[in-house]
């Protein structure tokens, strides 16, 4: 999963070196971390969102229901 974040995100950004992936194991899920370099961040997250919301939709229908746990994808500073 964290190899398809990258692939998808790091064509986005000015700075692909700096984007990293962190996985958050949790009670409730899987916490997938982006962090980008900050002049990126409006590139990944789009206009209203609606990059981000992409990228969440990918990441989820990827995942499917064959995971026993929630998968969740956050943008960090």
């Amino acid at each position: 999963m964290k190899d398809l974040i990258l692939t998808i995100v790091k064509p986005l950004v000015d700075h692909p070196d700096s984007v990293s992936v962190d996985l958050d194991e949790g009670t409730n899920g899987l916490t997938y971390k982006l962090s980008v370099h900050p002049e990126d961040m409006g590139k990944v997250i789009g206009k209203q969102g609606r990059v981000a919301k992409s990228i969440r939709t990918v990441v989820y229908a990827a995942a499917g229901s064959s995971q026993q746990k929630k998968i969740f994808l956050e943008i960090v500073e």
